[in-house]
């Protein structure tokens, strides 16, 4: 971790993500009855593990290998450098075009995927990329994919808790089904809040673990700022669901700053050149 106050802020709101998760099991026992309790913790474990798959294969289909030679030959030599000093496998490197310039983690320590734009390749020099896989290692380290993955099942499935909860509790809740689908939008959204504050702090601590990877902040600020330009006025093929993993990821859409996944990218250059 990079710093005690983001350790703190992760594990306050990775807190009160685990205390929504026991809510989804107590009303999962309350509606199936207490001789049920293998199978709600069946489901709950097993929900976020297919939904994981289901997202790595999303995320990375479309991506081919990266070749060895060429230009990608120093990527993969700094990747095995990287992660050799990071104290894990090096992942597997695939290229796609993407539309803009930008690069992602997807999988975990052992079984990782880094994948890069052929757009960042050509507009980054050597020590700007070696920033950017820098990044993306660290994620794979800090296990943030299975972690962002869990906080996303956790609010879906808190949604269909309180769905459950009002719409079946009996005659005297006015609405009906209706009123508790709205109200498992509304929960759903809560919990989102909690899960974007935790994708914010990781992107912070993987800015942080590549500084010390790479022996300073600067290049991979430069990256981040060639980026944010090469960006601009450029339609982004990666869908919603992977922007989130991207190094990246535009501010758009009104609430951002309680729905972002990434902080503004102007604080994150200055944390790494402080």
């Amino acid at each position: 971790m990079a710093d005690l106050g983001l350790r703190l802020r992760m594990l306050v709101v990775g807190s009160i993500l685990a205390a929504f998760y026991l809510f989804v099991g107590i009303v999962g026992l309350t509606i199936l009855g207490p001789g049920s309790w293998p199978l709600v913790v069946v489901l709950m474990l097993t929900f976020p593990v297919v939904q994981y798959k289901i997202g790595t294969w999303s995320a990375t289909r479309g991506a081919e290998e990266m070749p060895e030679t060429g230009p990608y030959g120093e990527i993969h030599r700094a990747t095995e450098s990287l992660s050799r000093d990071m104290g894990i496998e090096k992942p597997r490197l695939l290229v796609t075009r993407m539309g803009v310039p930008n690069a992602f983690a997807t999988g975990r320590r052992g079984d990782g995927v880094v994948v890069v734009s052929e757009e960042l390749v050509a507009l980054l020099d050597r020590d700007e990329l070696e920033g950017v896989v820098a990044h993306e290692l660290a994620h794979i380290k800090n296990r943030d994919v299975l972690l962002m993955t869990l906080g996303s099942s956790i609010g879906m499935m808190v949604g269909w808790a309180v769905y459950f909860v009002y719409a079946f509790a009996g005659d005297e809740n006015p609405g009906g089904f209706l009123a508790g689908y709205a109200l498992s939008v509304v929960a759903q959204l809560l919990v989102t809040v909690f899960v974007m504050a935790i994708s914010r702090y990781r992107e912070y601590v993987a800015d942080a673990d590549a500084r010390r990877a790479i022996g300073g902040g600067e290049p991979l600020a430069r990256a981040l700022e060639k980026i944010a330009r090469g960006a601009e006025g450029r339609e982004s093929r990666v869908d919603d669901s992977v922007s989130a993993l991207c190094i990246f990821n535009a501010d758009r859409g009104l609430l951002q700053t309680l729905f972002a996944t990434h902080p503004p990218t102007e604080k994150r250059i200055e944390r790494l050149r402080r």
